[in-house]
């Protein structure tokens, strides 16, 4: 920890999970003390917020990449088997009608 003796804070230097750094006062709580100590700290927050935002942004596109090629793949099967049962006679319909005649 550092100490930074004109503003009597403590730097923490604990790193969070997005690698910030916190401050605490040692101070009196002023209006000015108090609200620089909790301004960073919303500040810390919506850093990692903004992280978190961004990250689901770009798992969004990357399921969205994913649901287009998927997509694609099964109208390029689908187009596929229905080739195959056209050609097969098991799948051929018949006409009972012509049979009888």
């Amino acid at each position: 920890m550092e100490e930074d003796e004109d503003t009597h804070t403590i730097k923490d230097e604990e790193e969070e999970d997005d690698g910030t750094f916190s401050n605490i006062s040692l101070g009196d709580d002023t209006a000015d003390g108090g609200s620089a100590a909790l301004y960073t700290t919303q500040e810390n927050e919506l850093f990692i917020m903004n992280c978190d935002i961004d990250d689901l942004s770009a798992r969004v596109d990357a399921v969205k990449e994913e649901n287009l090629k998927l997509k694609s793949e099964n109208q390029v099967l689908g187009q596929y088997i229905e080739n195959l049962m056209s050609a097969s006679s098991v799948f051929q319909t018949t006409d009972t009608k012509s049979k009888r005649k």
